[in-house]
């Protein structure tokens, strides 16, 4: 996992960038007090453009919405922050605006990638990951006991492979059997793992129970419950997870209202775009208990107690 600390150059330029390996916690802090916090960002979805009333999207005010929540964050004692998805909503040139506000959180930061980061042009393509510091699309560390495991749901999608790239061949079938199906999810703008990345996905949750380790997935497309916004092969994904018994929970955006299910004692947190309404932002401050997760939210995002 990589940790972005320079400022993005111009075009297609790779951001350079020094490997983020993890982080350890020497103490249980304050008595009875949390492990370690993270923050949480979902869908700033930056981009120079009017506005789109409709959708009550306010895609320029991210700007000035992710700079007051890193100056929130800056005042916190956080381990990392995390940023789910959809950094822009479209044009190449918008990373140029919104990726240098990272370089003023104090913290150590990743990305995982959205739907809308590839509205881009097609040269682009194959420059995204590389462009907001990512070695993969995909990836996992380790701290405090916990493996976080970071997915890529654009694998197999219609947008995010390059052009001709066999995926999108595996995509369009994929959608097409769901539109067959009847699936609220079948939907162009959603995507799904690859074949190869579920297996690794598998096999990282195996090793992380064979370390004592709990493990929080995290992802740009909802897997639970039902939604129109979940990733193509949600099912899958959740038949795998809830076989775990150290898995706590699983962490995405791209749905903007937000959603919350449980599955025997397993939590899926959609948690609420930054990019809607013109006034209120929305991020979080999630702390880490020995028998609980407690989400702070700031803004729209509202406060909520996950029991381990």
């Amino acid at each position: 996992m990589i940790t972005r600390r320079t400022v993005l150059k111009a075009g297609a330029a790779a951001a350079l960038v020094t490997p983020f390996s993890g982080f350890a916690v020497t103490s249980a802090g304050a008595q009875d007090g949390p492990l370690f916090r993270f923050g949480i960002v979902a869908d700033p979805q930056y981009a120079p453009v009017v506005p789109n009333l409709k959708l009550n999207r306010y895609y320029s005010n991210s700007l000035w919405k992710l700079s007051e929540a890193i100056e929130a964050f800056n005042k916190e004692d956080l381990q990392f922050v995390a940023t789910l998805g959809d950094i822009i909503d479209r044009h190449w040139d918008s990373y140029n605006h919104i990726l240098p506000l990272y370089d003023k959180l104090r913290h150590d930061h990743f990305f995982l990638l959205g739907n809308h980061d590839f509205d881009i042009a097609a040269e682009y393509l194959t420059s995204v990951t590389r462009t907001v510091g990512m070695e993969k699309a995909y990836y996992d560390f380790a701290g405090g006991g916990y493996r976080f495991i970071v997915l890529d749901g654009n694998d197999v999608s219609l947008f995010a492979p390059p052009k001709d790239d066999p995926r999108r061949e595996v995509a369009a079938k994929r959608l097409a059997e769901l539109e067959a199906s009847g699936a609220p999810n079948a939907q162009t703008w959603n995507g799904s793992l690859g074949d190869e990345q579920f297996a690794w996905l598998e096999e990282t949750m195996k090793k992380a129970q064979a370390a004592g380790e709990k493990a929080i997935v995290m992802g740009h497309y909802p897997v639970f419950p039902q939604n129109e916004h979940n990733m193509w092969d949600s099912e899958r994904v959740v038949d795998l997870l809830k076989g775990f018994d150290n898995f706590v929970a699983y962490f995405n955006g791209h749905n903007h209202a937000g959603n919350y299910g449980e599955v025997d004692g397993k939590h899926f947190l959609n948690f609420k775009g930054m990019v809607d309404t013109p006034d209120q932002s929305a991020f979080s401050v999630v702390e880490v208990y020995a028998d609980r997760l407690e989400v702070r939210g700031f803004g729209r995002e509202e406060n909520r107690t996950l029991k381990i």
